[in-house]
């Protein structure tokens, strides 16, 4: 018996139906299409210092996110494939039932990723590859550099150029439903934390982030922090908050996973200036949407780099590896209160500000001298809104490896005294005889 034929969108960390290049152009095709997500396995294995690749807060999000796509999905009559076995054995077994003619996912380029794409090559080898960038502000074929080699070493000067010579696209509609006769039910159903090796958990009532995966309450908060409330008008001025829910956007466990794409951010801020106001507020939304942006362009210039010890500088500096070290700063057990805080309120909820993870990085690496890639392997396994890019970029920056001119070290206890002046944030997350 023949085959059916069908084209497969394979989910990554594109999760959502809005501005997805992939989507929109599978739905332009005449054969039925199918979605398949992974929670391969390597990613949920153990990792260093008795820590899994994702640990249970990401990973809850993940499953609410799929959860989520899955549901919209069925709205344009696509069915999800969901399975917990590599993407080359998922696919494999798509294609004992089916006939694969093309496989439409987002272009990824870091080592572990790519070598992904190539055990599926193997697998379906008579099977069209169609790859999209989505999960840029500035579309790589449109930012003003002849190659990536070209990427300044110092990110005003990228930013400066891009918004000078670079249009942002506007974002994809949602594309129209495929046929109702051509939707495939897979019949397949999501794992638990418990089946992924994980312990389930209660979300702690301290968090900043105690919000939900998915596109849907993605797209609720950038309404409720846009239309809702307006906070966007005051997004500079309490950005370096460390407590509650809106001292920033917190788009950015969305953004990770692709349940929201910058270019739909974008455009929502520009809608805000024309609608509601234009301020220094409503462009530093923007400002970090390009410092994200940023390093996803240094990966694509320095590849691996970004994860050896001298990172992209190549730099030669001693560093230690203690693991005495290691548990002390990543149960916040430090001499320093301020960097105990914020990581503990890492620990317990798989969130810290940004004016955190800044402390917590620099106290790592630049005062306890540790080996900053055990810091970034950390923060890969704890944090929701990992993204290898801005994780690894950062890590790199604050470590004195990376993009930063001025190799920074913060003091954190002057930092503590500047945005937690009245210790606040430390009792919430520090035992009250510690102040």
């Amino acid at each position: 018996m023949q085959k059916k034929q069908v084209n497969v969108i394979w989910f990554r960390n594109d999760l959502r139906i809005d501005d997805n290049p992939a989507l929109a152009e599978i739905l332009k095709q005449d054969l039925p299409v199918i979605g398949m997500y992974c929670f391969e396995p390597r990613l949920y294995q153990n990792y260093f210092y008795g820590l899994k690749k994702t640990e249970a807060y990401r990973a809850n999000f993940i499953i609410e996110a799929v959860e989520d796509l899955k549901n919209k999905l069925k709205s344009l009559n696509i069915g999800l494939k969901i399975s917990q076995v590599s993407p080359d054995d998922a696919l494999k077994q798509l294609s004992d039932e089916f006939e694969i003619k093309g496989l439409y996912f987002q272009k990824e380029w870091t080592s572990e990723e790519v070598d992904v794409e190539i055990n599926i090559k193997d697998q379906i080898p008579n099977t069209k590859f169609e790859s999209f960038y989505g999960q840029f502000l500035y579309h790589p074929d449109d930012v003003p550099y002849e190659d990536f080699n070209e990427i300044p070493k110092v990110f005003t000067n990228f930013r400066k150029k891009c918004q000078k010579q670079t249009e942002v696209r506007s974002p994809l509609e949602v594309p129209e439903p495929q046929s109702a006769n051509n939707f495939i039910d897979l019949n397949t159903s999501l794992p638990t934390l418990t089946e992924l090796g994980l312990e389930e958990f209660e979300k702690d009532s301290r968090s900043a982030f105690p919000f939900k995966g998915g596109e849907t309450s993605g797209r609720e908060r950038l309404d409720y922090y846009f239309w809702d409330s307006e906070k966007l008008k005051y997004y500079k001025k309490t950005r370096n908050g460390l407590l509650g829910t809106d001292y920033s956007s917190k788009f950015s466990p969305w953004l990770a996973h692709g349940c929201l794409s910058p270019r739909r951010i974008y455009a929502e801020v520009k809608k805000f200036e024309k609608q509601i106001k234009k301020n220094q507020d409503t462009y530093w939304l923007i400002f970090e949407l390009i410092w994200r942006d940023y390093f996803k362009y240094v990966s694509l210039k320095h590849g691996n780099d970004i994860f050896k010890i001298g990172g992209i500088l190549n730099k030669d500096y001693d560093w230690y590896r203690n693991k005495a070290a290691f548990k002390e700063w990543s149960e916040g057990r430090t001499k320093d209160d301020f960097v105990n805080a914020n990581m503990i309120e890492l620990k317990k909820t798989g969130f810290m500000s940004n004016r955190g993870r800044q402390n917590v990085a620099s106290y790592w690496s630049k005062t306890l001298k540790q080996d900053w890639r055990i810091g970034a392997a950390y923060f890969e396994a704890m944090l929701i809104d990992y993204d290898v890019h801005s994780n690894w970029g950062n890590w790199m920056y604050n470590s004195g490896v990376g993009n930063d001119p001025r190799d920074r070290k913060f003091n954190t206890q002057l930092q503590a005294d500047r945005y937690d002046s009245n210790g606040k944030y430390r009792r919430t997350w520090l035992h009250d005889s510690l102040f």
